[in-house]
């Protein structure tokens, strides 16, 4: 389900958000940080994997980066800037540290050569809607909102705030993040999205 390629973008977005979370603190807690980052990311990807097998389409992961600068045909970067290790890296240098963060992942979509549209009962068109690749990218997002209820249950708190940072980062509807998916495929549901998020964080300042 996941392949080569995905499996690397994942170790290396581990390791660079790892590496950010405990920068002030590495020898301690570096690889707690990167066990608690991966399984994040692990439990991110594999809800959208699930949601775009349920709507007969393949995803696949990979490291985020940014091409264009503008609107024109001819605003685009000769070669593509690897945001996904720049942002998290520059911002959590520049900040000492007290800055994480934590959007290193994005996905590319496509739907099936065939989409069973008498399987699930729910649609019957062969090319993917907006709606549908923000559903996938909400999926994962509402997963990791779920688990860091779950983390914070099992006395996890660290887990817990990793879970709801990285659904934050994640959910800014900018570039080719995962935000950006929900708010153009339905500026409702990202709303909703956006709020439970906002809530959670705030009790991970208070309470977690």
């Amino acid at each position: 389900m996941i392949n080569g390629k995905e499996i690397i973008a994942i170790i290396l977005a581990s390791l660079i958000l790892a590496f950010i979370i405990s920068v002030l603190n590495i020898r301690e807690v570096f690889f707690i940080s990167l066990l608690f980052v991966f399984l994040v990311i692990l439990i991110n990807v594999v809800a959208k994997k699930l949601t775009a097998f349920y709507v007969d389409s393949e995803i696949e992961v990979k490291l985020w980066e940014i091409k264009r600068y503008g609107f024109k045909p001819g605003s685009h970067f000769r070669k593509s800037i690897p945001a996904g290790v720049l942002f998290p890296l520059i911002l959590g240098g520049l900040s000492l540290g007290y800055f994480k963060w934590l959007a290193s992942l994005v996905f590319d979509v496509k739907a099936k050569t065939y989409r069973a549209a008498k399987r699930h009962g729910l649609y019957a068109f062969s090319e993917m809607t907006e709606f549908h690749i923000g559903l996938i990218a909400a999926s994962g997002i509402f997963a990791n909102l779920i688990f860091a209820i779950i983390g914070y249950l099992i006395n996890f708190p660290e887990f817990s705030r990793i879970s709801i940072y990285f659904a934050f980062f994640n959910l800014l509807p900018i570039s080719d993040l995962d935000g950006n998916k929900i708010f153009f495929g339905s500026i409702i549901l990202w709303s909703f999205l956006a709020a439970l998020t906002l809530v959670g964080l705030a009790l991970a300042f208070i309470v977690i």
